[in-house]
């Protein structure tokens, strides 16, 4: 390991753990683990945030964090995801949900607890992102999710290292495995020491391409070991980003050009599932080409309703709401009969996450959009009359297009021929060639 790298370590070190003992620790209250609770199809999972505003400068409240946990909670929801601790919304989320414990003992919500991690220089004008050095602002990142662990035991089932922190395109804070692995070994030597509970999951959640599914270049001894020490393998996969990047599989190929728009549609997200089963795949098979089995789930996998990207009209024709229904049943399906959790992405509308760009796809990823009207995905559940007396920000939950299918069905987006796709990758390559 590198020396920079040990410094890190005696730093954090110092900084935690001077004053601790484990005896400090009471991780008696835990009832349910992480083992038992992934790939449980009773434990719904999905990626949370509760950011109302175009700014994550704006906290929400904690009467915000409460109204959103009822939502969920109705809607069969008993495991998140989080992001970071540096915010507030985290620690205030735990506090939340303990007290709503407190308050109904039938009460479930556990968490993913996600902890941010940067290369050095990340989101600077420095010229040079240092890959293998920690950001400094790691070591207190890892300090607080340590700290929140500890405090909400019988909430807190599962620790993340770094949100898609390995993969390549992340150019503004990606790092090498040898930072996530030793950031994950520090967190199982806390477990082993009883700093932690012992239940406690350990995991990076992550493209499925770092994790070995994808190209030769993320193939190294660091990744290696950190799938041999992480309690399991939470992968990303997103066929509606590929639709552009990778987009073969989109395609309306030949045979399928008699078929009705509708009928198109359908069989163009046959296509998408095939592909994240692939991905998904993919690293399986790199996971036991190392002679290893653990289990692995999806951190993350999603599909926008609106985009005025790549993936929109104009462009691979792959967003809308009717797309993206399809798809979270097609993936809840999948997940629920192999047994396998998937944090969907995600739970409601977050527009700080493209602000410059309001109908840019990062923004509406939500099954809830931000006026509190459920999206094409969960209509049944509207229908269901769960979130009778729920609101969201003083909003009852409605349905978006007012319920009416045949106004949604008009805003749907038919797929390009397989043929057109073709012909601009052609023109992509030409261009990038000259």
């Amino acid at each position: 390991m590198k020396l920079k790298i040990v410094i890190a370590a005696t730093l954090i070190i110092v900084t935690m753990f001077a004053c601790s003992k484990s005896s400090d620790h009471d991780f008696s209250n835990i009832k349910i683990t992480a083992e038992e609770i992934l790939g449980d199809p009773y434990y719904r999972a999905i990626s949370f945030g509760a950011y109302r505003e175009s700014t994550r400068d704006i906290q929400p409240t904690l009467a915000q964090l409460r109204e959103d946990m009822k939502i969920l909670s109705a809607m069969g929801i008993r495991l998140l995801r989080t992001y970071n601790v540096h915010y507030d919304e985290a620690a205030n989320l735990l506090k939340v949900i303990r007290e709503m414990k407190a308050e109904d003992p039938d009460f479930e919500m556990y968490v993913m607890l996600g902890a941010w991690i940067d290369a050095k220089n990340a989101w600077t004008d420095e010229p040079e992102r240092i890959r293998d050095v920690d950001d400094p602002r790691n070591i207190t990142e890892m300090a607080r999710a340590v700290e929140l662990a500890q405090k909400y035991p019988e909430i807190v089932k599962i620790i993340a290292v770094g949100n898609e922190a390995m993969v390549h395109w992340a150019t503004e804070y990606y790092v090498e495995p040898s930072i996530i692995l030793y950031w994950v070994n520090h967190l199982q030597d806390l477990k082993a020491k009883g700093e932690l509970p012992e239940t406690l999951w350990i995991t990076s959640s992550d493209n499925f391409a770092s994790w070995g599914g994808g190209g030769e270049e993320y193939h190294n001894e660091d990744l290696n070991e950190l799938i041999r020490v992480v309690d399991f393998i939470s992968m990303h996969t997103y066929p509606m980003h590929d639709t552009h990047y990778n987009p073969l599989f989109w395609g309306v190929p030949e045979d399928e050009y008699q078929l009705s728009d509708r009928e198109k549609v359908h069989r163009a997200m046959d296509r998408s599932l095939d592909y994240a089963v692939m991905q998904f795949d993919s690293v399986v098979d790199y996971m036991r080409s190392l002679g290893v089995e653990k289990p692995i789930h999806i951190g993350e996998t999603g599909w926008a309703t609106i985009s005025n990207e790549y993936y929109g009209e104009d462009g691979a024709n792959a967003i809308d709401e009717y797309k993206a229904g399809l798809y979270h049943q097609m993936i809840r399906d999948w997940s629920d009969e192999n047994n396998i959790s998937v944090f969907y992405f995600e739970a409601f509308d977050e527009p700080w996450k493209d602000a410059g760009n309001p109908m840019g796809s990062e923004n509406h990823f939500g099954l809830i959009n931000l006026q509190a009207q459920a999206k094409f995905a969960i209509w049944d559940l509207v229908d269901e009359g769960i979130f009778e007396g729920l609101t969201r920000d003083g909003m009852p939950i409605t349905k978006t297009y007012n319920g009416n299918l045949d106004s949604l069905l008009q805003d749907v987006l038919v797929p390009p021929t397989l043929a057109e796709i073709k012909e601009r990758l052609a023109a992509r390559e030409a261009s990038a060639d000259n």
